[in-house]
């Protein structure tokens, strides 16, 4: 037997072995991240995650690609991504419905908010505003109480559908004063605004996302915002707070999450990237534009603000007998 050659042999299969190593790690760490998004590409929840996944890749080093999976209240998507053990490749934006509304609109869900995701942290929160069409005699929030009670029979509300957040605003809004108003479900906030702007619908509480432009060219006119602050890109129009109701809050809002069962150092990792892209100049611009707040924080400060919207807003859905099935 000669064993130089077996030695010889050996250490080539050896060396050839440690060239590929790396290449296999590169595979592995190139797989994009795929961002799910239980709404239609073009919306708010798609831009936030287009915007914030832009700047996350270049600190992960990573290509992250958006998985648009509208449908069923976030439902779908909520489903999709509580059953994907592709751990440490699935991200997935848990919103205001997901996680603190579903849970008691819904006798029984596909997922658990609770149980099936772990937090990464807070994203953005979509400041609620007070709109009517500018043909409405109300000039500012008293003058509307004023509209309603003299409207005959009440009168109707739009929202972005049962659930929704601007549709549970607008009943905490009906809880707070007494208001006689209807509820006009949409299927989501675009054609509600275009039948808000187009009179079809006299007023909605909806997201400054979805209207600032037609405000700003006047046509929708708001008369006051449920956030705690004026908003910068509107600071003429006062908090509802300011306008006589007290504490009076709503917002829509979000966060990024992931499968349970990811490990830890990939959530700390993702968080940390997270933590980087909402501080990030460009991130702060696109948000500036579109009136959005940044929340930055830990996956710990979530679970609490989860934990407290989910309380808040149950005890409403169930007080008011709200049901999707």
């Amino acid at each position: 037997m000669n064993f130089s050659n077996i030695k010889r042999r050996v250490l080539t299969q050896g060396l050839a072995l440690l060239a590929a190593a790396p290449v296999l790690a590169v595979a592995q760490e190139a797989k994009p991240v795929e961002w799910v998004v239980a709404y239609a590409a073009g919306g708010g929840s798609d831009t936030v995650a287009r915007t914030v996944a832009e700047a996350m890749s270049k600190t992960l080093n990573r290509t992250i690609i958006v998985n648009n999976k509208p449908g069923a209240a976030t439902n779908i998507a909520a489903d999709y991504v509580a059953k994907s053990k592709d751990y440490g490749n699935v991200v997935f934006t848990a919103d205001f419905a997901t996680l603190a509304a579903n849970p008691s609109l819904f006798a029984k869900l596909p997922y658990d908010a609770e149980k099936d995701f772990t937090p990464v942290g807070l994203l953005a929160r979509f400041p609620l505003m007070l709109v009517v069409h500018p043909s409405n005699p109300a000039k500012n929030f008293k003058e509307f109480v004023a509209w309603v009670k003299g409207s005959p029979g009440g009168v109707n509300y739009a929202s972005a559908g049962i659930g929704s957040p601007q549709h549970l605003a607008a009943e905490l809004l009906k809880d707070r004063t007494g208001l006689p108003m209807t509820h006009v479900a949409y299927r989501g906030g675009a054609p509600a605004v275009i039948d808000l702007v187009g009179g079809q619908v006299p007023f909605a509480l909806m997201d400054s996302a979805s209207v600032q432009q037609y405000v700003t060219a006047g046509k929708l006119r708001a008369l006051g915002v449920a956030s705690a602050e004026r908003l910068k890109n509107f600071p003429e129009v006062p908090t509802l707070a300011e306008q006589g109701l007290p504490g009076f809050e709503a917002s829509a809002w979000q966060g990024l999450v992931v499968p349970s069962g990811t490990p830890p150092a990939t959530v700390a990792a993702l968080s940390k990237s997270l933590q980087a892209a909402l501080d990030s100049v460009p991130v702060k611009a696109r948000f500036q534009t579109l009136s959005l707040e940044a929340l930055p924080g830990t996956p710990q400060q979530m679970t609490a603000y989860v934990r407290t919207e989910r309380d808040r807003w149950g005890a409403l859905v169930r007080k008011n007998n709200i049901k999707l099935d």
